[in-house]
């Protein structure tokens, strides 16, 4: 779209706000509302200025100034606003009008332009499957007095006997919430609710279900994407499921695990590359059909794995996630069915076209644009250095891996086992990521003090409330 589509589409939706937004380092969104009618092409065309040290992992004080300039193909008319009002996603800049270095939405776009120059493939596609839990209640408090959090579900396991006014049961078991109908799946209409909101802003929806864990556990699948486009659309279907979800009077968290003894929530992702529309990861009667480009691809995946998951579990929360027995993806093997494995092959029903690998070990607390870049760049690595995955003892593994032998289970390698851990992977392995200065040195460093400091280092001193219950009484 021109500024002027822009314009037009202003006045043709009687748009009385446009809402400037950025995405900061950690993946939250931040927005600016400015009056339509002080918009004009100048401003669409030039950006916004904003203050860079108020957002986290950007600028210090001293060196503020900086300036969002909307993509206007990101256009639009926001679904939860009193006033009709347009929101543009915004590439950010330095005053000189060179590029952020940080700004997440560049490193996604320079990997994109890093594949082209490659000359191995022209498009990678991404297609993410979110998962997330919607909650009727959530407290939550952390103070020098206390700590806690308590969350509640009207569809969990844990209300059979509530007293709450009429008990209508039909509640979801503990890891029991996968495809039931109504009415034990009671969140089915909220769910369609969701799908239509995100078809209306243009988001191609395939299906919803209810996912495996009580309490509300949901999944809406979107069609896949080029890499900075779908990183796009991950932003605005979270703003559209948070918001529809607070609008019925629930609340939707894409917290990986927030309920301890059932199911997480993941970010399976979809991924295969093309050349000028050929598919390239398709070879009728290999291993899953896969090629030796596909293969060597997953090679850079799982050998960058525990790097690789700095970006794409990026939280204290992921990892307790990955943990055996939840249908997690801790194995670091790939396989055509096991869905412990972190890299799946989908055999059913696949096309040359839609023949890809799924890494299934991120999570939603993942930022979208660095971690497809990431996984991307990952996976670039092990097909210009011909990394296969076999040899270097990655699988396949097509068995149940928890019916396995001792000695054969010892063979496998699992992911790392905490933030801390994939972030010295990372301190150890980024030469892949520095590829075309998709990343650079800063960026990363940033990257690792930013979530020493403002995520392992504050929950490591602080009490937890089942230390209590364990040592009180010592």
């Amino acid at each position: 779209m021109t500024a002027e589509d822009i314009l037009n589409l202003i006045k043709e939706k009687q748009i009385l706000m446009v809402d400037f937004r950025l995405v900061d380092m950690p993946g939250r969104q931040h927005h600016v509302t400015i009056p339509a009618v002080e918009v004009d092409e100048d401003m669409l065309t030039r950006g916004v200025a904003f203050d860079g040290s108020s957002i986290q992992g950007f600028r210090g004080i001293e060196e503020s100034d900086m300036v969002m300039r909307p993509d206007l193909d990101s256009a639009y008319v926001d679904a939860f606003t009193a006033v009709p009002t347009l929101d543009l996603v915004c590439d950010i800049y330095e005053p000189s009008g060179v590029r952020y270095n940080r700004d997440p939405r560049f490193i996604a776009q320079k990997a994109e332009t890093l594949l082209k120059r490659s000359g191995i493939a022209t498009d990678a596609y991404f297609g993410p499957e979110l998962e997330f839990f919607l909650f009727d209640d959530v407290k939550f408090n952390s103070d020098p007095s206390g700590s806690f959090y308590s969350i509640d579900s009207s569809e969990a396991h844990w209300n059979t006997g509530s007293s709450d006014g009429p008990n209508l049961a039909y509640k979801i078991k503990n890891k029991g919430g996968y495809f039931p109908v109504q009415p034990t799946d009671s969140q089915h209409d909220i769910r369609t609710e969701m799908v239509l909101e995100l078809m209306n802003a243009g988001i191609r929806v395939e299906r919803h279900h209810h996912e495996v864990a009580s309490a509300g556990q949901a999944e809406i699948n979107f069609r896949f994407d080029t890499l900075t486009k779908v990183a796009d659309t991950v932003m605005l279907y979270k703003y559209i499921v948070r918001n529809v979800a607070r609008k019925d009077g629930k609340v939707a968290t894409f917290m990986p695990k927030p309920l301890f003894g059932d199911n997480g929530s993941g970010m399976h992702v979809h991924q295969s590359l093309f050349k000028d529309g050929v598919p390239l990861f398709f070879e009728e009667g290999a291993y899953g059909n896969m090629s030796e480009m596909a293969m060597h691809y997953i090679g850079g995946i799982l050998y960058h794995a525990p790097a690789l998951l700095a970006f794409s579990t990026p939280s204290t929360n992921s990892f307790k996630r990955l943990v055996p027995g939840f249908e997690a993806p801790v194995n670091l093997v790939f396989s055509k069915g096991n869905r412990s494995a972190a890299v799946r092959v989908p055999v059913a029903a696949v096309t040359p076209k839609t023949a890809r690998i799924e890494f299934r070990t991120p999570d939603c607390t993942a930022n979208p644009y660095l971690a497809f870049a990431a996984m991307l760049l990952a996976g670039l690595d092990g097909i210009k250095k011909g990394i296969d995955p076999g040899k270097l003892g990655y699988g396949p593994f097509d068995k149940n891996i928890y019916e396995l032998s001792a000695e054969e289970k010892a063979q496998i390698r699992s992911v790392p086992g905490s933030l801390e851990e994939v972030l010295s992977a990372l301190e150890d392995d980024h030469e892949f990521l520095l590829e075309g200065g998709v990343f650079d040195r800063d960026f990363i460093q940033t990257w690792i003090e930013l979530k020493r400091t403002t995520e392992i280092q504050p929950l490591s001193m602080r009490p937890h409330p089942h230390e209590f219950q364990m040592y009180l009484d010592l």
